[in-house]
């Protein structure tokens, strides 16, 4: 193998300073040297780190790479399975007999049929913004209980049981809980769903949890379901509207684009997927020696794969770093792609169109109450990147 084959001596774990929506920059700059680089995995496996779009996307379409939670050699000790219905870590067919019974319940027109409800919850949500104003935590008031209400009626969480549920999950999701606190807040969250399981066996509701009840999984592997789809549904999309909202203040041009033509707000949204990217990487095992970008990964080895320098690769997109609402942003890889792109990802974008047309349109004079470099942000080892905090004040 050649030696000029780039190497990356360890993840950054830090952003370049007053640009908190761009990647670390040692990221930017392997991807400059190569799209693929050496990079050994802290438990001292060796590995690779992809980091250009078309390398990406390749290796998620590539059945001979696998997502299997045990297949991973990141450690020197080896992981667990996926516990059953956790199907995000999981190869076919398991994968797909527990993604297939869902794909229906998450459909485009199914989720645009959700519009008004959606619109609905904004609404109630910006009313008590307004009403409580004229200064507020943009991440409290408006990004988390939007898509935490939405999942919940989706899934059938009881009203009464949403704020606990959402504590619970910012805690194993936020990257600071230590080990401890995580280990309870996780249980706590699966004791919940277990019971919630078993509620919608006895008294089935309108629900997609209530309706899969009808099918051969058992309360194990419902239990699993709920808790991805629960998560995923809460926590990329209330990270993406706060950082989003963020970003748009912190470009006062391209949000003057978005209130003077609101029609503007799908190609908005789509341009913050691509160049926020909170979902920042994923892992695959090769399955077998693969080649890929011209060096051989072996079988058996673990390729971290960089979404957010992806989706900046300037290969793929021009002035990757600069936001522009009005370019054409189609074919990122903030979902994902191939088997395993995000079963979630049209109820994310109605919810996200929702809920930007309607703040930038109410609040027009909306700022931030901070300095930029004040604004609290979630660590690069959060799983989820984002903010934890977003005061903003507006003209009344």
């Amino acid at each position: 193998m050649s030696e000029s084959v780039h190497t990356v001596t360890s993840l950054p774990t830090e952003r370049p300073r007053g640009c908190p929506f761009d990647p670390p920059a040692e990221l930017i700059d392997a991807r400059r040297h190569s799209p693929i680089s050496r990079y050994t995995h802290p438990g001292g496996k060796p590995g690779w780190l992809i980091t250009g779009y078309d390398l990406v996307r390749s290796v998620l379409a590539d059945r001979r790479f696998s997502s299997r939670k045990d297949l991973l050699n990141v450690v020197d000790f080896e992981l667990p399975p996926a516990p059953p219905g956790e199907f995000l870590l999981m190869d076919e067919p398991d994968h797909s007999r527990y993604r297939k019974p869902l794909v229906g319940k998450f459909t485009a027109r199914r989720m645009r049929l959700l519009t008004e409800r959606i619109e609905q919850i904004t609404t109630e949500c910006l009313d008590a913004m307004e009403k409580a104003g004229p200064t507020a935590d943009l991440v409290t008031a408006f990004a988390k209980p939007i898509p935490t209400i939405v999942i919940c009626e989706l899934l059938g969480v009881p009203y009464e049981d949403r704020a606990s549920f959402q504590e619970q999950i910012d805690k194993f999701m936020d990257g600071e809980t230590g080990d401890e606190d995580l280990l309870a807040a996780y249980t706590a969250t699966q004791d919940y769903l277990a019971r919630l399981v078993v509620a919608k066996r006895a008294h089935p509701t309108d629900d997609v949890l209530s309706e899969l009840t009808d099918s051969d999984l058992s309360d194990e592997e419902l239990k699993g379901i709920a808790l991805i789809l629960l998560a995923a549904g809460f926590d990329t999309t209330a990270n993406m509207l706060s950082l989003g909202a963020f970003a748009l203040l912190q470009h006062p041009e391209q949000l003057a684009a978005l209130r003077a033509d609101p029609t503007l707000v799908d190609k908005a949204v789509e341009e913050l997927l691509r160049y926020l990217s909170v979902a920042k990487s994923f892992m695959r095992t090769a399955l077998e020696d693969v080649e890929v970008g011209g060096v051989t990964i072996e079988a058996g080895t673990t390729v971290i794969l960089s979404y957010n320098t992806a989706n900046r690769d300037p290969e793929r997109y021009a002035d990757p770093h600069v936001l522009d609402i009005q370019r054409d942003s189609g074919g990122h890889l903030a979902f994902g792609h191939g088997v395993h792109l995000c079963l979630g990802q049209q109820l994310a974008r109605v919810e996200m169109r929702v809920a930007i047309a309607a703040l930038v349109k109410r609040f027009p004079t909306l700022r931030l109450a901070v300095a930029p470099e004040d604004v609290a942000l979630r660590p690069e080892t959060a799983d989820i990147y984002g903010v934890k905090s977003l005061p903003v004040t507006w003209e009344v």
